[in-house]
């Protein structure tokens, strides 16, 4: 954080400047922008969400802001609302998709430096533990991805 600080700094640039964010251009950035594949599953002006392709869970689904913000709590107080009211919307359309006891929920944030929420199916806690992954073929993502769009209209 302090190299890139000064960096931006060097350049003149501030935290909250659109410059600053391009230079921190990360993997949710490029999907956003349609640089790189996702398995969408619902899409507002504002929020994006698709399949985690490294999942805890089959059905692990990214909720995110088009807009990049790397912690949660940076984000305003009305677009942390409608972030977790975009979540909650698909959250529903995952339960109506796959059989699961609930949705966990947890937002984390180390990994990529923008915000985003994790919608996971659980049948018991190890399902949210990170620690145990399941591998989903691509075929079988985007049948998932279709049937969660379907349930979220």
């Amino acid at each position: 954080r302090i190299s890139i600080y000064f960096s931006a700094k060097r350049f003149n640039h501030t935290r909250n400047n659109w410059n600053f964010k391009r230079i921190m251009e990360t993997i949710f950035s490029k999907i956003i922008k349609g640089k790189l594949p996702c398995f969408k599953v619902a899409e507002s002006k504002d929020f994006l969400a698709f399949l985690d392709i490294n999942p805890n869970s089959v059905g692990h689904t990214l909720c995110i802001p088009k807009r990049p913000e790397d912690k949660i709590f940076d984000l305003s107080e009305e677009q942390y609302i409608k972030l977790m009211s975009f979540s909650r919307k698909v959250a529903l359309a995952i339960e109506k998709t796959i059989d699961c006891k609930r949705v966990g929920i947890a937002v984390i944030g180390l990994e990529v430096a923008h915000v985003h929420v994790h919608l996971i199916p659980i049948n018991s806690l190890i399902d949210m533990s990170f620690t145990n992954k399941v591998k989903v073929e691509n075929p079988k993502m985007e049948e998932l991805a279709n049937q969660i769009a379907i349930n979220f209209k």
